[in-house]
Order: structure tokens, then sequence, then C-alpha cells
């Protein structure tokens, strides 16, 4: 009869997914039919200031909205806070565990103290002041956390309605849920697999020594990502960059050069299709770019600026990296219970039909990747399967995906209030500023933002359409912040830095490689 219990666990399962995804699709719905009612009034609206601001200068039309709207200032302070907060997450984050350590000197003080004086100690295991430090320290909470202040001041400056609908209905949400899902997929066992079979041909043309895997991961990942979404590209290539690569201690310059070169590499590498990259996908519809306009005028670009800087940061770091092939750490793969286990190339084969079927539900994730009562319902499937495979499987990470889905929530939030200052800037740009002015945008809002807010502004020639787009993806690994992605590589990777990844050592890891790809969008015909 364990097969009977089996079976009928399985079918409760379904059950609740079938109902979940239900409810997900109403909910939606719903939400939708509100949100463009809700959305009208706040932010303002570009059409609302345009009539006023002709022949005004740059200066003059900020000034202006400033004056219609002085919430304007408000909301992009309280961004400009939350990027200064970003830069000061890892002197918090020590800070935070020096008042850790410094807790449990005391306690270990008083449990001597106690033990001499014959008395009961209670333990207290959690120091408060250290948990509220780590969690301001947390990269990924940052923006979350700073919608907080946000909301207090639509709530002054307004009220808690216009505030409720604005979060509720007047953001959109799809791209975080649509990252959470697919980065949850791609982490799984049977795709990170079959993504390691396909990198190691690559890497046994060098050896398959650590120097090869680096080349490889940093090659083929980013590629990849015009196919199976930037977001399941960079959760791939950043888990194969951890165990065949990180685990074997590379120097800081070189840790930082990787993370950088990965998240530049990523932004670019999804422009061979315009369907993988959130900065593409945001304008491909509205101006008519197809698979093959995305291929002629950026894929092949990006493919040849990806080489260019590869083998560039091989050649400078070639001591180094062969190097590492002399001292060879074990690879370990991490239990629930928290031990550690060699891991092994044969260990636990997974079927054929298992790794197609994770592919098949990353496949409907992006095909239904503007439709999150679809996505989402399949996720729910695809969360009932794992149960059901959970002998071919390891437990599903899905920590780090709400993680990263509620920084992008967060950056949204802010995004969207940001567009008053956005749109007159980059409509005053001619072209080589203009893709200059997207590049360094890129760094301060999601690159998706920034190509979103330039569809909007009227007038655009084919030049400055390519300009734009080329400006954003090529800034997008300059921060953290910079492209959807680059949370969910940095939540992978940032246990190999000591003290959190670093701003300043994130930028200048990538500002060769941006430099570079800059020039490749700008002199190859």
């Amino acid at each position: 009869m364990l097969w009977a219990n089996t079976i009928g666990r399985h079918l409760l399962l379904v059950l609740v997914v079938l109902s979940a995804w239900f409810s997900s699709a109403v909910a939606t719905r719903a939400a939708g039919a509100k949100g463009d009612e809700a959305a009208a009034g706040f932010p303002a609206p570009l059409e609302s200031y345009v009539a006023e601001e002709s022949g005004m200068a740059l200066g003059e039309v900020l000034r202006h909205r400033i004056e219609e709207q002085p919430f304007n200032l408000v909301a992009s302070l309280l961004f400009l806070c939350a990027i200064i907060h970003t830069f000061c997450a890892g002197p918090i984050r020590a800070i935070a565990h020096k008042a850790h350590h410094a807790h449990e000197e005391r306690q270990a003080a008083e449990r001597d103290r106690a033990r001499r004086e014959g008395r009961p100690f209670k333990e207290d295991a959690v120091c408060f002041k250290a948990e509220v430090l780590h969690l301001l320290g947390e990269v990924e909470a940052i923006f979350g956390l700073w919608v907080i202040p946000l909301i207090v001041a639509i709530t002054i400056t307004h009220d808690f309605h216009t505030a409720e609908e604005y979060v509720g209905f007047g953001v959109n949400f799809t791209e975080p849920l649509f990252v959470v899902v697919i980065m949850t997929i791609a982490a799984t066992r049977p795709v990170v697999r079959l993504a390691e079979q396909v990198m190691a041909r690559f890497a046994r043309l060098g050896g398959s020594t650590p120097a090869a895997w680096w080349f490889s991961i940093l090659t083929v990942g980013p590629v990849l990502g015009s196919f199976i979404t930037e977001p399941a590209a960079m959760t791939i290539s950043a888990l194969l960059l951890a165990r065949r690569f990180f685990e074997y201690h590379p120097g800081r310059a070189l840790k930082y050069a990787t993370l950088g070169l990965l998240f530049v590499n990523v932004s670019v590498g999804g422009t061979l299709t315009h369907f993988a990259a959130p900065p593409v996908l945001m304008v491909a519809a509205k101006w008519q770019w197809g698979l093959g306009f995305m291929f002629m005028n950026l894929g092949w670009k990006a493919v040849v600026g990806i080489l260019v800087c590869n083998v560039l940061y091989f050649v400078w770091f070639r001591r180094e990296l062969r190097a590492l092939a002399a001292h060879r750490a074990v690879p370990v793969r991490r239990e629930a219970d928290g031990g550690e286990t060699p891991w092994q190339e044969h260990d636990w084969p997974v079927p054929v039909w298992v790794t197609a079927v994770h592919l098949a539900f990353m496949a409907w994730t992006v095909l239904t990747a503007h439709y999150p009562s679809l996505f989402i319902g399949g996720f729910l499937f695809f969360l009932a399967f794992v149960t059901t495979t959970f002998h071919h499987q390891e437990d599903v990470k899905l920590k780090p995906a709400l993680l990263v889905g509620f920084f992008l929530a967060g950056l949204v939030i802010h995004g969207g209030l940001q567009q008053w200052w956005i749109e007159p800037v980059l409509g005053s740009l001619s072209t080589l500023p203009l893709m200059l002015g997207a590049t360094v945008l890129t760094a301060f809002n999601d690159n998706a933002a920034i190509t979103y807010l330039a569809s909007l502004v009227p007038g655009f020639t084919p030049e400055m359409k390519y300009a734009v787009v080329a400006g954003a993806v090529t800034g997008g690994g300059l921060t953290v912040i910079a492209n959807a992605p680059n949370p969910a590589g940095q939540s992978i990777l940032q246990r190999f830095f000591e003290g959190g990844v670093s701003p300043l050592g994130l930028f200048l890891g990538a500002l060769v490689p941006t430099v570079i790809l800059g020039f490749a969008f700008m002199l190859l015909p």
C-alpha cells in the first residue's frame, strides 16, 4: 500500500496546485483591470508635462516638472538614498559580524560566570543588533526596505490610498515574478547538470583545468542566454563558476574581474534574439525588431566583444589561472543538514526524460513570460513534478530566487517614479551621446527601465533606437542594479567574497569589458 499512499499524496498536491493556479489567474485578471484605472493618476503621466515645455532647455524642463509635481524630487532623493545604501552594504555587514562576535564573547563570559557561581544560565542565542544590521547590509533587501519610506512619503504628500494603488496596481511585477520562476527552474540539478555537460565539451579542449572551465563558462554561458533567457544563463553560469572555479580560491583581483566579466557578458549575450534580454524585450515588439534584425545588428557584435574580453582577461591573469590547477580543491555538495560530501561526476545520474521535462517547463516559462498567471501556474506544476521525482532532484533553491525577486520588485517600484527625469535626459541627446548616456544611466537604474522609457520618446530615429539599446546592454555589468539577472549572480557567488561583494570592486572588474563592448557596438559595421 506504500505506492498507493505515495500516489495519493501526489494527487492531493496536484489538486492544491490546480486551485492555487486558478486563484492566481483570477486575481491577475482582476488586478489588471483595476490597475489600468489606478495607474492613470499617480505618478503624473509624461504627456501632462509636454504642453508647457516647448522650447525649454533640459534644466528648465526638469525644474518645471519638479514645480508641477514636487513629489518627483522626493521620489528621486529616496531612490538616490537606496543607491548610496547599496554601496554601504559591505561595511554594514562587517559591523554586523563584529556585533555578533561581541555578543558571542559576552555570552561566553556570562556562561563561565554562571558556572562558577553555580547558578543556571539562560543563553541568548540571538543578537538583535547584529540581525538588524545584517538585514540592512543584505543587498537584495535594500530597495525593498526603501519602499517603506517611499510609501510613507506618498501617504504624507498624497494619501495612503494613492500609495496602495500605486504599489498594488500601478507597478508591473511581471519581470520580478518571471526572474523568480526561471531562476528557480534553471538552478535545479537536471538543468545545471546538462549545462555543465555542454560546457565540459569545450573545457576538455583546454584539458578541463580551472582556466579552461573559466573560459568555457564565461563564453558559452552568456551566449546561451539568448535562448534560455539571461536570468537562466546567469543562474547556471554562476552556479558552475562557483563549483568549477571559485572553489579553487582565486585571488581578489581575479574574483572581481570574473564577476564583472560575467555580468557584462550576460548583459550583452542575450542580444542574439529578441526575447531573452529584458532591455530588448521591452522594445522589440514596438520597434518591430525580429530575430534577424537582432543577430545582424547586435548579436554577432556581442559575441565578438565577449571573445575579445575573455581573451584579454585570460592573457592578463594567465599565470594565476594556470596556477589554480596545481592546488585543486575538491568541489563539495552542501547537504541539507549542513554537512559536506565530495561531489562526484557519476553521483545520481539524471534520466533523460527528467531533464527533458525540466527544459519543457523552462520553455513554457519563456513562451508565457508576459502572462504571470500562466508561468506561475506552470511553476506550481513544476514543483509538483520535482516532488514526484525527488529521487532525481536536489532541494529546490527557492530562497535565492525570492531574494532576487524582492530586490527587483523594490527596484521597479522606485524606477517607475524616475521617468520624469530619465525621459527628457534621453530625449535631449544625439546618437553617440545617447549611447554613452544610456550606458551611464544603466549603472543607476535597471537597463530594461532605460529602454522602456526610451520607447516613450517620440521621434527616435533607427540610429537612436540602436544607440539606446546598445548603451543599455553595454552598461549592464557596472553595478548590481544595472541588469535584472545581476542580483541572481551576486546572490550565488557572494559567499566567495570576504565581507560581501564590493560595489567599487565590481565596477572596476566590469569597466574594461564595458569599454570593449561599447567600442564593438559603435565601430563594428
